[in-house]
């Protein structure tokens, strides 16, 4: 969670736009935007941890879970009861005969006699077992506390209607409830459940751009008693993918190739750097997910060797991704014969049918998504033949950190 250097990007008026839901809104918040897009950030520094209910959509895996982390957070129960104790009563009466009670003399002389006993009444235990979702609801809406879902296309699509039908009357009644979601996931929440589309209120996170993304260097080499050229921080600028993580993690090891973790006793300047800070950045980031990709699904049948133009042999895995580090794409939309035509641009000979492209494709969005980071990096729309990157870390690896 950035402090020193957190940018507001006050010209976009996003803080205000998300500050809306506080005024009794009404409408379903969907806060959109690339991975490590600053999404979260924002949603944090208006709606903190501290006083809303956060959920990351990557550690719910069914329904159910989702409403036990919420009753979790509220310290909240599934199960009431109420139960009426039994009454004690003393009766006091004149003494008429021999009873066996003690007498007591009062003033006078006249004999009454204490008898001590139980009125008894019919004691009960009443229990109210709610599931997990009347429970959570009932909870949401007795505390009022506001509930964010990070990552929210994460959410398995067939409980994802179900969520968004029970949070409905608490969104009508005020509640504010936001989703984080990545852009091309942007519209799930209409598609689960269309009567809420009159009722939703789209944030999106746009790019960052070159201006913001130097302000995150401007503010923070400063306090660090660093000066930097401006060519440096130009370079940094346009290789960080219009991500604010890339330009944080580029500043932090710049710094600490100088030596420095914390204000400098004297003053440091900074005046060039080597593409090698990038490889390295690249080495920290998306080698994991590429290799895993690279990798493909276990299988028993050889896949067939492939020969690129520079002489070495590869399967059709490590084509595909080839392929993608030629057009080394940004946070964007690959074209299915896009990618077809860089595969043809590095291979000699054996270019993969159509068929085979798209099976690997599908197979690597299936290892993406299973993958532990909560965002896939890439995602594969069937219908639409369509490559979605999403992820800029792995966007940057297919540029700084591929070798052909």
């Amino acid at each position: 969670m950035p402090t020193l250097t957190y940018v507001p990007r006050s010209d976009r008026n996003l803080e205000e736009q998300l500050k809306a839901a506080k005024d009794n809104l009404c409408k379903l918040v969907t806060v959109t935007g690339s991975t490590k897009s600053g999404k979260t950030v924002l949603t944090n520094r208006v709606f903190p941890r501290t006083s809303s209910v956060w959920i990351d959509g990557g550690t719910v895996k069914e329904e159910e879970d989702l409403w036990n982390f919420i009753l979790e957070q509220i310290g909240g129960y599934s199960e009431s009861s109420a139960s009426k104790e039994s009454e004690t009563a003393s009766v006091l009466s004149g003494e008429i005969s021999a009873s066996g009670q003690l007498p007591l003399i009062m003033k006078g002389g006249t004999k009454f006699s204490a008898e001590y006993g139980q009125k008894r009444g019919e004691a009960t235990d009443k229990k109210l077992a709610l599931n997990p979702r009347a429970a959570a609801i009932s909870q949401l809406r007795a505390t009022k506390r506001p509930l964010v879902i990070d990552d929210f296309h994460y959410l398995n699509r067939d409980f994802q209607g179900n969520v968004i039908r029970a949070l409905k009357p608490l969104i009508f009644d005020g509640l504010p409830v936001i989703l984080i979601a990545i852009p091309h996931r942007r519209f799930d929440t209409i598609k689960v459940e269309r009567e809420i589309t009159a009722r939703l209120h789209p944030i999106p996170i746009p790019a960052w751009s070159v201006e913001e993304l130097l302000q995150i260097p401007k503010d923070g080499f400063p306090l660090l008693n660093i000066t930097v050229s401006k060519g440096v921080v130009d370079k940094l600028a346009a290789e960080a993918y219009e991500s604010p993580h890339l330009m944080q993690d580029f500043c932090r090891l710049l710094a600490s190739d100088q030596g420095v973790k914390e204000t400098s006793k004297s003053p440091v300047v900074i005046s060039q750097i080597s593409d090698d800070l990038f490889r390295r950045v690249a080495e920290q980031t998306g080698k994991v997910i590429f290799d895993k990709l690279a990798k493909g699904p276990t299988q028993r049948v050889d896949r067939i060797p492939r020969k690129l133009k520079n002489g070495r042999i590869v399967d059709i895995y490590s084509v595909v991704l080839l392929g993608l580090a030629k057009m080394s794409p940004g946070l964007q939309t690959v074209e299915y014969e896009q990618l077809r035509a860089a595969i043809r641009d590095i291979l000699e000979d054996q270019i993969p049918a159509a068929h085979e492209v798209t099976r690997v494709v599908e197979k690597m969005a299936e290892i993406a998504s299973s993958d532990e980071a909560s965002t896939p990096v890439l995602d594969w729309e069937k219908g639409e033949k369509k490559l979605h990157i999403t992820d800029p870390f792995f966007a940057f690896f297919l540029k700084w950190g591929v070798n052909e």
